[in-house]
């Protein structure tokens, strides 16, 4: 199949659904059917086919994920050469974003604050989230356990549109007067409550009402996309496709939607509790006798700014295992397929997937240590966060094993999934000193908490989300990405990730603050000097290296647009992989499979012994030969 269709996946009517005719077969499709050809508009904009879905919020995701990565480079100017004039665009940005932003080429505070607020939010709301779990996980997962399509077209079609149309008003924010949100990605109240109000502001467009608007579609959109990924993957398994036979990533998905269908809705139900405190005068975040610029606020008041703290880390904590899980899949799948050996511990894998992200509803409030908690309620968070790094060590150390004795491949998605390995182990690690409260009152809101999470989501989920496009992209396309220049893409980018965020480390450990807008200068914990520099004048190398990171960005870029139409053409299985998306075509077309797969055995099937290759397809009849290893490993074990 010609490689130039690779986006052009067929978006006809869906192939009938169980007890709807077909021999109630979820899986028929009438070949010999002559469908008619879509207009542009319904087979790419709004599509139905959860292909072109996974793809629409894929590159979505990605535009996204550099705009959001564009404004912190933005901000590591201000912090390296605080109060001096960006060279060559910073009078043009002052255009661009509205007078007060960039005056004389210069950043305001207020719009650092902005910044600081929007790239948090773009990064995790609008780039991770969507690209991990909604872009992956749409056209990942149907494949993989052997169906059609998604339960609910419909309803996935209408969960990319609400994510497109809050992203939408997210960006918007920055051109009304004032600018975008100030009260930073958490948008704590009683600020983000009284922030861009006045007879300047109009009530409704301005930064933190529109943050606030455009967050309720993105959380419609997920909570949308997890309904479905749940029906999917409980109703619509091909044959033979039990529980344990489902790929790891499969899992992972399905743990990450249960996590965003009741993490999520609390949430939802905050922003709008604190958007009719911002709109219609209600005081349920807004205590009474507060005094703003001198004056009294008169307000209904009796609200709690500590009740929003709670509701938005009841989501905020599970939201870092929504980030996380969908990566641990992604590599999970490439490690199993580059060592030509099974995952070790699968079992054990499912399993600390499905305690993580039980565990991850009872340990959100530490997070709030600052708060004042009593003893008994911190003993208690303490011991929950302490215990949940367990089921996140099998999971890193089943990975690692599995590398051992494998006969690797060190192809560009497998670069980047054994990067990941060190630098998840790395954030998680110094994750443990925030887990105490005595320790956490020093290290709160310093580089140190910056430096942990970015760990977790930079050179962990953004490394995993990277391995998955180079690995699923042939499956997409026809069309394998270029190998000489993902390597440029992947070894800058390791080396400069680690240059930014490590000393961030020393930075937090001297205390400083994570949202100094002059980047600690005249603060005098900041001129203490470790390892040769002082806290301030690591800013410079610092940014030094996110720029250059932002560069490296560059081949990934043009490789991938170039390779959509002149990318090497591949077979069905270029990877020589086990799972089912890789019995399908590539691209696949309407209905995804040219007959009903069905499955035989587990997904990790590699040397098998008496086989005539390293790899045994899912869908491929047990032999002989094959009972009898199972029962030589059995013995064994």
């Amino acid at each position: 199949m010609d490689a130039s269709s690779g986006l052009a996946t067929d978006t006809h009517e869906h192939p009938p659904s169980p007890g709807s005719g077909a021999a109630g077969d979820p899986h028929h499709h009438d070949a010999g059917h002559d469908h008619h050809e879509l207009p542009f508009w319904r087979k790419y904009i709004i599509s139905t086919d959860h292909k072109v879905i996974g793809i629409q919020y894929g590159i979505t995701g990605l535009l996204f994920l550099f705009f959001g990565f564009s404004l912190m480079m933005l901000m590591r100017w201000q912090l390296a050469y605080p109060g001096q004039a960006l060279p060559v665009i910073g009078s043009w940005l002052g255009h661009f974003f509205g007078e007060g932003s960039m005056p004389d080429g210069k950043m305001t505070p207020e719009f650092y604050n902005s910044l600081g607020a929007m790239h948090g939010t773009i990064m995790i709301f609008l780039g991770i989230v969507p690209i991990a779990f909604a872009a992956f996980g749409n056209f990942v997962v149907p494949l993989q356990i052997g169906a059609p399509d998604m339960t609910f077209p419909k309803i996935n079609m209408a969960s990319y549109q609400a994510f497109f149309f809050g992203g939408i008003v997210m960006l918007t924010s920055f051109f009304v007067p004032g600018g975008a949100a100030k009260g930073g990605w958490t948008s704590y109240t009683p600020l983000a409550v009284i922030a861009d109000k006045g007879p300047t502001y109009h009530p409704i467009f301005n930064g933190q009402t529109l943050w606030l608007i455009g967050f309720i579609l993105l959380i419609t959109s997920s909570l949308l996309g997890a309904v479905n990924f749940i029906a999917t993957i409980i109703q619509l398994r091909a044959k033979g496709m039990t529980w344990m036979r489902l790929p790891f990533f499969v899992w992972a998905q399905f743990v990450t939607a249960f996590l965003l269908l009741l993490a999520f809705p609390p949430l939802e139900s905050a922003v709008v509790m604190q958007l009719m405190d911002r709109v219609a005068g209600t005081s349920f975040f807004m205590p009474s006798g507060l005094v703003i610029n001198g004056a009294p606020l008169h307000n209904s008041g009796g609200g709690s700014p500590l009740l929003w703290q709670h509701l938005f880390w009841f989501l905020g904590h599970p939201e870092v295992y929504v980030l996380i899980l969908p990566g641990m899949g992604i590599v999970a799948e490439i490690i199993a397929n580059n060592t030509r050996k099974p995952l070790w511990g699968y079992k054990s894998l499912v399993f600390a997937a499905l305690v993580l992200g039980f565990l991850s509803f009872i340990v959100w409030a530490h997070h709030m240590w600052l708060t004042g908690m009593g003893s008994v309620v911190s003993a208690f968070f303490q011991t929950t966060t302490m215990i949940i790094s367990i089921p996140s060590v099998i999971i890193l150390s089943a990975f690692f094993i599995s590398l051992w004795g494998g006969s690797i491949r060190f192809n560009v998605p497998m670069l980047f999934a054994t990067a990941f390995l060190p630098m998840f182990g790395i954030g998680g690690l110094t994750g443990i000193p925030l887990a105490f409260n005595s320790a956490d009152l020093y290290l709160h809101d310093t580089y140190y908490v910056i430096a942990h999470f970015h760990y977790i989501v930079a050179p962990g989920t953004i490394f995993a989300v990277f391995a998955g496009i180079y690995f699923w992209f042939p499956k997409a396309t026809g069309r394998r990405m270029n190998e000489f220049w993902g390597k440029v893409h992947f070894w800058p980018s390791l080396i400069c990730m680690n240059m930014i965020f490590l000393p961030m480390f020393l930075q937090g450990m001297l205390g400083m603050h994570r949202r100094w807008y002059d980047g600690g200068q005249g603060w005098q914990l900041a001129g203490e000097k470790v390892w040769g520099l002082s806290g301030f004048q690591w800013n410079t190398p610092i940014s030094i290296a996110a720029w250059t990171m932002g560069l490296a960005q560059i081949p990934f870029i043009i490789n991938f647009f170039w390779s959509i139409k002149h990318g090497e053409k591949t077979d069905d299985n270029p990877w020589e992989a086990t799972t089912l998306e890789w019995t399908a075509p590539s691209p696949p077309p309407h209905g995804n499979f040219a007959t009903t797969p069905t499955v035989y055995r587990g997904p990790y099937e590699y040397s098998l012994p008496g086989r005539e290759t390293d790899f045994t397809m899912q869908s491929e009849p047990m032999r002989e030969s094959d009972r009898k290893a199972y029962e030589a490993a059995a013995a064994v074990h």
